[in-house]
């Protein structure tokens, strides 16, 4: 059986009109007052037409073929990659999220959320290279000198030029603080940048000829700690065409994403200029992480999506004991499961997308302060479930396989490999669930927490099991706060259960609104999504009570 896609974009005009009503928002926001759900529909039929035409074939070929490294310093990516990405260029992709003003189409982020889904079911590898893009373009706007967004953000915007973002160091790892690369300011205000740089994706390729790279670094005069880094915009190709002194010393051979050049980064004097404040390049940095950090919760989304419709597909035709698979209850139960964890995890990514749309541009200055709240609450838990999720629901699908799951020819055990740098990169999961817990609930003492909760469970019926379930989340919420003051450390133990328990409380919050909304459904498929509903309150619920009693136990005191 061969490995193909099928955008759910049935699914996906489902949750942008009816579950989280996103055209009534966009009339709330001036930029997005006359988009209207055909042309979302337009622009989402055309991504699935590119993602699965174009990158789902190349797919395999960049797992088995890689990056190469030649003797200069010069990356080659796998055959085709080159010409898909520009068409991705040619179709104004890249541009999709950006504001008019830089040449982009002014659409919103929860389009573009869309897009990243299907880039990444089909090719993760790939989708590597541009998934930095919008991130950038972010940064730079916010933080640049105008002399810099003139000469950067047109290029950025219509993707003529890529990104990377150079952060980590091989003594530091996560530590940031422990950051060694130097920046000499010169006298005509640029900065002289050496050290090195490694896991850098997309620090060298083919696909461009120019890479714009950010750059963690410190000015002499900068304290210790993360508080002395300062963030420095660094070209491949400097303004006047010659090259700059930064060259890639390695590619990294890795478990998954083999198509994606993972480079060790050398900068030698390197020409660059600030961004934003001296020793406030975290705070500059912070718009690019978050973005990313979105992105790659759609990456495990993507991952999950492709591995349960292959599942499924698979184990219909699949025949063993004298039926399909797919009859067997316990695969019948772990495909519902699949498709069900997909589905809510979707109207969850979603919900920050537009999140972030509202607190940008809502004409209401409450709203926008409160979606703001809500969208930093939301990024950490979608980073870190989706993309547990990314890697652990595929890893179960695979035995749907049986021993085939471990051939290559069947895909499965690609998607498994790629998913699970997810885990890892942008913040580790652990990290995520420590910024969730300090930074986001203790911090303003679960004010915004109860805020959200309140509002999504305002939009559930009374009696049903799924607000049961939000109302009991809740009070578990506050015992924890109330236990973890009583000795911070213990919030430490408790983070990552504490995050899973959110994150269950949240998709109960998404599978009641798809429940409630799906008699808008035609028969068959508002008779699956209460089947699906069924599914999630019997075997997710009960995993979701397990994460609040977990972290409750690891937060008390002994």
């Amino acid at each position: 059986m061969s490995w193909t896609y099928e955008a759910p974009l049935d699914h996906m005009r489902f949750v942008l009109e009816h579950v989280l009503d996103a055209p009534t928002h966009w009339k709330a926001c001036e930029a997005f007052a006359d988009l209207d759900l055909d042309t979302a529909d337009a622009v989402l039929q055309e991504a699935a037409r590119f993602a699965s035409e174009v990158l789902q074939p190349l797919n395999a070929v960049g797992d088995v073929e890689g990056c190469v490294r030649d003797a200069e310093g010069r990356v080659r990516t796998p055959k085709g990659f080159p010409e898909a990405y520009q068409a991705f260029v040619a179709g104004g992709w890249p541009a999709l999220p950006c504001t008019p003003d830089w040449g982009g189409q002014g659409l919103p982020l929860l389009l573009d959320a869309a897009l990243r889904e299907m880039l990444d079911a089909c090719n993760h590898g790939w989708n590597m290279y541009p998934d930095l893009l919008h991130g950038a373009y972010e940064t730079i706007k916010a933080h640049g000198s105008e002399a810099l967004k003139a000469r950067y953000l047109p290029k950025i915007v219509s993707g003529e030029w890529l990104a990377a973002m150079a952060l980590t160091e091989p003594q530091a790892g996560s530590d940031l603080g422990q950051l060694r690369t130097r920046a000499e300011p010169q006298a005509d205000g640029s900065l002289r940048i050496s050290g090195n740089k490694i896991f850098i994706s997309g620090g060298e390729h083919d696909l461009t000829d120019n890479i714009v790279h950010l750059v963690l670094c410190r000015l002499p005069d900068a304290p210790a700690g993360t508080k002395g880094l300062s963030l420095a915009l660094v070209p491949k190709v400097l303004p006047d065409g010659s090259r700059n002194a930064l060259f890639c010393d390695g590619v990294e051979k890795k478990m998954g994403i083999k198509a994606s050049a993972t480079c060790a980064m050398r900068y030698e004097g390197a020409t660059g200029w600030l961004i934003g404040e001296p020793h406030r390049g975290l705070a500059a940095m912070f718009l690019m992480m978050n973005s990313a950090r979105l992105h790659v919760g759609l990456q495990g989304l993507g991952h999950q999506e492709m591995a349960a419709q292959n599942a499924r597909r698979y184990a219909a035709e699949r025949v063993q004991m004298g039926r399909a698979i797919a009859e067997h209850p316990a695969v019948r139960l772990l495909l519902d499961r699949l498709e069900v964890m997909a589905q809510s995890q979707r109207v969850l990514a979603y919900r920050a997308a537009l999140a972030l749309d509202l607190a940008e541009h809502h004409g209401d200055g409450a709203v926008r302060e409160r979606e703001k709240r809500f969208a930093a609450l939301l990024t950490p838990i979608v980073k870190a479930f989706c993309t547990h999720q990314g890697f652990h629901g595929p890893a179960a699908a695979l035995g749907v396989w049986g021993g085939y799951g471990y051939v290559h020819e069947y895909g499965i055990e690609q998607t498994v490999r790629d998913a699970r740098i997810a885990m890892i990169y942008e913040g580790t999961n652990e990290i995520q669930a420590i910024d969730l817990a300090q930074r986001k609930l203790l911090a303003d003492g679960g004010a915004t927490a109860f805020e959200l909760l309140d509002a999504l469970r305002a939009e559930q019926a009374t009696g049903d099991p799924l607000r049961d379930f939000v109302d009991a989340s809740r009070a578990q919420l506050r015992d924890w706060l109330d236990r973890a003051r009583q000795d911070n450390s213990l919030l430490l133990e408790s983070a990552d259960d504490l995050l899973h328990g959110m994150a269950h409380t949240l998709l109960a919050w998404a599978v009641g609104r798809m429940a409630s909304a799906a008699h808008r459904l035609p028969e068959a498929a508002a008779a699956r999504q209460q089947a699906l509903t069924g599914a999630f309150v019997r075997h997710a619920v009960p995993l979701g009570r397990l994460h609040w009693e977990r972290a409750l136990a690891a937060a008390t005191p002994a």
